[in-house]
């Protein structure tokens, strides 16, 4: 109750038309059914019951004993204690002796059981206990001599309990299916979030690495060779306006990566930070979701060569098979000793990687070589349909997004 007031407050605000899972889960609901108690009240009040102080003190218990099992039956774990369901089976008691002691309007109460009863018993005791209060209601009322009424009581009393069960019941499934969209759909914002931050990790840092390098070049170049310094200047130009463009279509969750455009591209930043690069490929086409994965390799492991390396030589290779493919990418530098702890193989850019690739069925391992240097090496399988695609939730629309 203390949240479905405000969504429904807040969905009015927003001039949206407000949710209705059902009758709200509070023991309210089920108050107004004690006005079929009002022929019995009538009776005490105008003199026509015997002993009306008992019958007075008969129907304030049943009262009592109604509102506090209808107030417990919207929590199942109060519904579900002990002392909920001694509270029925005296609700039930009270409700005997009263009919049996008074009769007439006074066997009305057993259909206010029965709705007491579908309120707290749930699952696959429900028909039998329906079944058995209906029986008891139908008895009680032929006892007490009332002629056929008792068929009505009977029926009345198990009418109230099934229909009274399935409408709680199918009340709770619905808020339940609300929390469970919710919670996929934050989960979903998580997800895209995750994404996000991930793709501008990866364009940020391969871009403003390739900038860093070429702005260093024309620095050096200035003095004693404009031409190839304004070819640098040129070239940075180039990679600022594709980041740009990159960083637009990372936003709309619609980048498809090339291999080959980040291949050239490593060729490019791989030269200009003074590395020379060598770059072999063979195999089958790949699926254009495999080729994705891929060039995010070969982005992330090309900028830490650069930013991070000092080496003279960066090998990457691409070796496919009908099933699977590998890609290596190997520098003869320092290896991981010369890079910061956060850009090793935990760090922020290969630890994402390797989430993604383990989502689409492949591996990523990064460190050390044996010989000296650092080895990036990743293996996917070649047919795109065994690639995990990501959730794509526009941020500006997703619940929860900023």
């Amino acid at each position: 109750m203390r949240r479905f007031r405000p969504r429904q407050k807040a969905a009015r605000k927003g001039g949206e038309a407000p949710e209705h899972p059902g009758p709200p889960p509070s023991g309210f609901t089920l108050l107004p059914w004690l006005l079929m108690g009002l022929g019995a009240f009538s009776n005490i009040f105008q003199g026509k019951t015997t002993n009306p102080w008992i019958g007075g003190l008969g129907l304030l218990t049943f009262n009592s004993l109604y509102i506090h099992v209808a107030f417990r039956a919207f929590d199942k774990c109060k519904r579900e204690a002990r002392s909920t369901r001694v509270a029925l089976l005296l609700l039930g008691v009270v409700t005997c002796a009263l009919a049996i002691g008074y009769g007439g309007s006074w066997l009305l109460f057993f259909p206010l059981l029965g709705l007491a009863t579908g309120a707290i018993v749930r699952g696959p005791w429900l028909g039998r206990t329906g079944l058995g209060v209906a029986a008891l209601a139908g008895a009680v009322t032929a006892v007490r001599g009332d002629g056929g009424d008792w068929v009505n009581i009977a029926y009345g009393t198990f009418l109230s309990t099934m229909v009274t069960a399935a409408i709680l019941s199918l009340a709770e499934a619905v808020r339940d299916l609300r929390a469970a969209r919710e919670e996929l759909a934050r989960r979903a914002v998580e997800q895209e979030r995750l994404r996000f931050s991930r793709d501008l990790h990866d364009l940020l840092g391969h871009t403003l690495s390739v900038i860093v390098v070429k702005s260093e070049a024309a620095r050096r170049l200035a003095p004693r060779d404009l031409e190839a310094a304004l070819a640098q200047v040129t070239d940075i130009e180039s990679v600022g306006r594709q980041a740009l463009t990159e960083i637009r279509e990372a936003v709309t969750g619609y980048r498809e990566g090339s291999l080959a455009a980040e291949l050239d591209g490593a060729r490019s930043a791989l030269t200009a930070a003074g590395i020379e690069p060598r770059v072999r490929r063979s195999g089958p086409p790949l699926a254009p979701q495999t080729e994705a994965l891929l060039g995010w390799v070969v982005r992330e492991a090309v900028t830490n060569a650069v930013r991070h390396s000092g080496a003279a030589h960066c090998e990457i290779t691409i070796e496919g098979t009908s099933e699977r493919v590998r890609l290596k990418v190997v520098d003869d530098g320092d290896g991981a000793p010369s890079r910061p702890a956060s850009e090793g193989a935990g760090g922020t850019g290969l630890k994402g990687l390797t989430e993604r690739l383990a989502a689409a069925g492949g591996s990523l391992r990064a460190g050390p070589s044996p010989r000296g240097g650092f080895t990036v090496t990743a293996e996917l399988p070649v047919d795109g349909a065994d690639i995990a695609q990501e959730p794509r939730v526009p941020l500006s629309t997703a619940p929860g997004g900023t």
